[in-house]
């Protein structure tokens, strides 16, 4: 087959300009093509369930809307995400926002209270209301837990499933997953603001929380899905946690990630999704797509692809 020259026009649709990516089908826009067309293989199956993954500020990073709005319509089945990509999302429930253009000296945006992310900022005051908004459902979490069986002890799944249930936000992703029925696992949860502050409740509350306990629910949403499609946007812990929760049944069925990192250093980060396959962590003949990138730019562009074109 020939290399299609990629055809421009004026007002070009996100999927016409797909659609030339997967005639050129070569580099970076073939790769885009492939990994759209995997989502919207996924989506339409109705025998597969998608495990999503997110690592890096994702919601620091404008993807909030795009991931809640795919919970809501039930395109996925279970998030697995970094306990920062939770703090941030409750950070805009409780009014708080993630702002830009506000310095490049850090040591005077540290003095004015302000955070940086990369070209993200965070502002003081708005943590200051996370901090008191989060603790007091805690107390309610911790409260109810009292009169539980469970003897004050829960898993980080239902924890999150309970903090959704207690916060008013439509846009908010723990909040459409507790209503929708999506579970979030967030296994390095106490690695971030949100764990912070949990710690500090604890220390003078009766609350445990249990992270092999999500291993239990977690294996059995693996065995009860037919099928599993992981799509994976960034890499780490949340990356691996998904790969490593199939292993248990022999491996994703298909898989697309989107990362920034290389595989000269033998990072998870960075490795090609084929690799899972000697771990058994993929499956022998399974669709399997990566795409280096910024999943700020890619993955907006092959979900508005594919909101044109699934069933």
């Amino acid at each position: 087959m020939k290399v299609d020259q990629l055809k421009l026009k004026k007002d070009m649709t996100v999927s016409e300009l797909i659609e030339q990516f997967d005639k050129s089908g070569v580099l970076g826009a073939g790769r885009v093509a492939r990994a759209s067309n995997l989502l919207v293989n996924m989506i339409n199956d109705e025998d597969m369930d998608i495990f999503m993954s997110l690592g890096g500020p994702l919601v620091p990073g404008g993807m909030r809307n795009i991931v809640a709005d795919l919970i809501r319509e039930k395109r996925i089945k279970v998030l697995i995400t970094s306990g920062a990509n939770i703090t941030h999302d409750l950070l805009e429930a409780f009014g708080g926002r993630h702002y830009r253009d506000l310095g490049t000296n850090d040591e005077e945006l540290n003095d004015a209270g302000i955070g940086r992310i990369a070209d993200v900022y965070t502002q003081g005051e708005d943590f200051e209301v996370f901090e008191s908004e989060i603790i007091k459902i805690f107390e309610k979490i911790s409260k109810d837990l009292d009169n539980d069986e469970d003897n004050g002890i829960i898993s980080i799944q239902r924890l999150l499933k309970e903090v959704g249930l207690l916060i008013d936000d439509d846009n908010s992703i723990l909040r459409q997953a507790a209503l929708n029925d999506v579970s979030i696992f967030a296994p390095g949860l106490i690695d971030s603001m949100f764990g912070l502050q949990l710690w500090m409740f604890t220390q003078d509350h009766t609350l445990v929380v249990d992270a092999v306990g999500d291993m239990h629910y977690l294996s059995d949403l693996v065995f009860e899905s037919e099928k599993i499609g992981a799509v994976m946007l960034g890499g780490g812990l949340p990356k691996h946690y998904t790969l490593a929760s199939n292993l248990l049944k022999g491996g994703i069925d298909a898989g697309l990630q989107i990362t920034m990192d290389r595989p000269e250093t033998g990072s998870l980060s960075g490795a090609p999704l084929e690799e899972a396959k000697s771990w058994s962590k993929a499956k022998h003949g399974s669709n399997l797509v990566t795409v280096i990138g910024d999943v700020t730019i890619i993955f907006p562009l092959i979900v508005a692809d594919a909101l044109n074109r699934i069933d």
